[in-house]
């Protein structure tokens, strides 16, 4: 049996540590987050040592939005081309394309002494940032971009976090405000938090399809005033956790919003290739900028988040991505300039991420497979696991999952009986963590309680990470009715 005691008297709320009633809480680190990944571990680590029989031979862990931790097998030209560059006498056999070394040996090229173990510039490898500067004009239709506006980082949440330390003033008084979406990944408000900055919720309409609402975000600053002075707007398109993406209309209602109340706009757009909504398109918040034209698209404040360990190419442990920053003074920028020298990105991340930017065209020995693997077999399987979990989740009266558009989770309502949620208070628990550890113990099926990503008062959610294998999510849902139905029958 799983012991809550590790929870007693260690879980603190989300609201703990953003603007709430007018006051600035403490500004506690995710207690419930490192709690529950304890404990969740520790079941992992125990399971078929609890002496009780359980109908499960293996966990499945779908907590993270790590789609190689789930079963997705990597997109194999990436792979060959690292290698290729790791181990250069590979080129000289003939068990890789033309393409892939030649791709390799272009790389190595722009390597100091043509190896990947040695130093690169401040903001990355020139032509790896030429290539990243290429990718975003195609995306957005020419709008023109430059590489001297990009950064690649190890990781979006690193660049997040040093974007956040230019804009952050930590012996302000009032201290400096962020406005945040909620539903929002806990590591953004970690890192707010600790670096004394104030989180300021807008709450996302969860039953418009966690629609954005400029009267909400009014409602936000106003809620800021006497307790913090805001300086930046955050957004997810597309969301995490909640799956929606936002249209293009939405997008420049925001950037007029935060041209008027003079707000920087930070645009989380990590997982822009995971869009699979019928009537969905991913726009990026720059092109949008481009598209209201001057005065606005030449002085609104952005910066611009994207990263090869999300989405589709999944490679989460290269920890590689990037930023564009847009109409920053050129003072700020060198100001970044000497943030980011603290911490180059590996080599090996930033060809993973050249790849991503410039993969395989048509014409090129390695084209017909990625083309096969990476545009039809990978979002046919996501597109079936979407719909396979809006069914079974729907099917339960006590569930409630709103349409999936994109990224990489599902972030269902839980509606619990009274019994439920009286039990987890006895245990010092969040009604929804107490779902998920039951779920974990009972079932061997490891989500995320939505307490960790914040949620209005009196709700309850569960996060899973959607991009698996389609026999691994039929597999996960059958769990999980099997599970659910016994549960809800315990606590009628």
């Amino acid at each position: 049996m799983i012991s809550f005691a590790l929870f007693h008297n260690c879980e603190c709320n989300f609201s703990s540590i953003v603007v709430k009633a007018g006051q600035i809480s403490n500004p506690l680190l995710n207690c419930s987050k490192m709690a529950y990944t304890v404990q969740a571990n520790i079941a992992m680590r125990d399971v078929g040592t609890w002496g009780v029989r359980k109908s499960y031979r293996e966990v499945i862990d779908v907590s993270w939005g790590d789609p190689h931790r789930a079963g997705v097998k990597p997109l194999s030209f990436v792979r060959q081309v690292l290698a290729a560059c790791l181990y250069s006498e590979l080129m000289d056999g003939d068990k890789l394309m033309v393409d892939v070394k030649q791709r390799a040996q272009r790389l190595l090229g722009t390597c100091a002494g043509g190896s990947v173990g040695s130093y690169c510039a401040t903001a990355g490898i020139p032509q790896t940032l030429q290539s990243v500067s290429q990718y975003i004009m195609r995306r957005d239709g020419g709008v023109p971009c430059h590489p001297e506006n990009i950064y690649i980082s190890p990781g979006s949440q690193w660049a997040l976090t040093n974007i956040l330390k230019v804009l952050v003033n930590s012996e302000a008084s009032p201290r400096t405000g962020v406005l945040i979406p909620v539903p929002c990944h806990s590591t953004t408000i970690i890192s707010l938090t600790t670096l004394g900055a104030v989180a300021v919720p807008y709450y996302l309409r969860e039953e418009r399809g966690w629609a954005l609402e400029m009267e909400e975000l009014q409602r936000a600053l106003d809620s800021a005033k006497g307790v913090c002075n805001p300086v930046a707007l955050y957004m997810i398109n597309p969301g995490n956790p909640a799956g929606y993406v936002q249209s293009r209309k939405s997008i420049q209602e925001v950037i007029r919003f935060a041209a008027e109340k003079k707000l920087f706009l930070l645009a989380d757009e990590v997982f822009q290739d995971c869009v699979y909504g019928k009537e969905s398109e991913f726009v990026s918040y720059k092109r949008a900028l481009a598209e209201i034209g001057a005065p606005l698209s030449d002085s609104v404040e952005l910066a611009s988040f994207h990263t090869a360990s999300k989405g589709l190419m999944g490679e989460c442990g290269l920890r590689t991505g990037y930023v564009e920053l847009v109409n920053l003074d050129p003072a700020v920028m060198k100001h970044i300039n000497n943030l980011f020298s603290t911490n180059s990105c590996p080599i090996l991340g930033q060809i993973a991420l050249d790849v991503m930017v410039n993969p395989p065209q048509p014409g090129d020995p390695s084209y017909p497979l990625y083309l096969k693997v990476r545009h039809f077999y990978l979002p046919a399987s996501l597109a079936q696991n979407v719909r396979r979990v809006e069914e079974v989740i729907n099917s339960f009266p006590d569930f409630s999952c709103q349409p999936l558009e994109g990224g990489a989770f599902a972030f269902p309502r839980l509606f619990l009986p009274p019994k439920a949620i009286e039990r987890a208070k006895e245990a010092g628990l969040q009604p929804d963590t107490f779902y998920c550890l039951r779920l974990l113990e009972e079932a061997g099926v490891l989500f995320s309680p939505g307490t960790e990503y914040g949620q209005k008062e009196g709700t309850y959610h569960i996060r899973f990470c959607i991009m698996t294998p389609s026999d691994t999510m039929e597999e996960i849902l059958r769990r999980l009715s099997a599970f659910h139905e016994q549960f809800m029958k315990e606590f009628s």
